[in-house]
């Protein structure tokens, strides 16, 4: 591996952060519903924020997989949106300190990267690193945001129920991240909010809301929610108006709900919304169904629930 340390910059004028915490908040993994992205603009618009450490993206990228876009005006190249992968140093509502790390998950380098954030948590003594997903499944908008919570030690997701057993899924840099850190004896958890795969597509602001609840209530931070709120609102207005045009739709909502209040009662048995087995190909077949109403719906000239 390539010296870690040659990967990125950082701040040489940093003032004492005592023990921050760190969240993690990479673009490019699966983001149900863009809740990461949601919560990652929400906080970097709402907070002061400047950045302290820069990594080298060249390094990390692949250009020819994810093309920055460029504007190109009658006969000249007006501008180019260069990628940034940035550590930011905020302050929540208290006026604690706090880091944000943002950016394009990287297509390369996972291993170096891994090494360069794990000397940074040294380096700067965060005690916690957090890591922001949403995740589709079969669930009605009309319950409460579910979350899953991981972490490198049983402690630190105590209070948080399991909605899955055992299952195999395409890694990422943000839990190789967390899986390292773990090795080493740091503490790392993360949070994916569970997006209703019908609107996995569209802006969902309830998970992203969902997500900084969850790190405020796990880290002490008191993260800013109340654009989310709002927006989860009108959101949830705009879907049940929709859904309220035919019968089927509504009926395909409450069969959803149904099985998530079954799964609810039956949670002690073992049951999972992500199993390969019970109730849930229905839940799928009912998901994909009013997924298609709702997108017929916004092809009729409705702008659609987040657009």
């Amino acid at each position: 591996m390539l010296d870690p340390h040659g990967l990125y910059e950082l701040a040489d004028d940093l003032p004492d952060l005592g023990r921050p915490v760190l969240v993690q908040a990479l673009s490019g993994f699966v983001d149900a519903g863009n809740a990461v992205r949601l919560a990652r603009e929400h906080l970097l618009e709402t907070l002061e924020s400047r950045p302290v450490a820069t990594f080298d993206i060249d390094q990390l990228l692949d250009y020819r997989s994810r093309r920055p876009p460029m504007i190109f005006i009658e006969d000249h190249w007006e501008s180019y949106e260069a990628p940034k992968l940035e550590l930011h140093l905020l302050h929540d509502d208290a006026g604690t300190s706090f880091l944000l790390l943002t950016g394009p998950e990287p297509d390369l380098q996972w291993e170096r990267l891994v090494a360069a954030l794990t000397e940074v948590v040294e380096r700067l003594g965060v005690r916690l690193t957090v890591g922001l997903n949403a995740i589709p499944m079969a669930v009605p908008h009309t319950r409460p945001t579910g979350i899953t919570a991981h972490g490198t030690r049983r402690e630190l997701v105590a209070g948080y129920e399991p909605w899955l057993q055992r299952v195999q899924v395409p890694g990422s840099a943000g839990h190789l991240l967390e899986f390292r850190l773990g090795e080493k004896g740091h503490d790392a958890m993360g949070f994916a909010a569970h997006v209703p795969h019908y609107l996995a597509q569209a802006e969902y602001p309830a998970a992203a809301e969902q997500l900084l609840t969850s790190v405020s209530k796990s880290t002490g931070l008191l993260l800013p929610t109340e654009g989310l709120r709002q927006a989860s609102e009108t959101v949830r207005a705009d879907i049940d108006q929709q859904i309220a045009q035919t019968a089927e739709a509504a009926e395909l909502v409450r069969a959803l709900e149904e099985q998530y209040d079954a799964f609810t009662r039956g949670r002690q048995r073992g049951a999972n919304l992500l199993a390969d087995s019970g109730p849930l190909p229905t839940a799928e077949e009912l998901g994909a169904e009013l997924e298609r109403f709702l997108a017929e719906q916004g092809k009729s000239g409705d702008s659609g629930p987040g657009q």
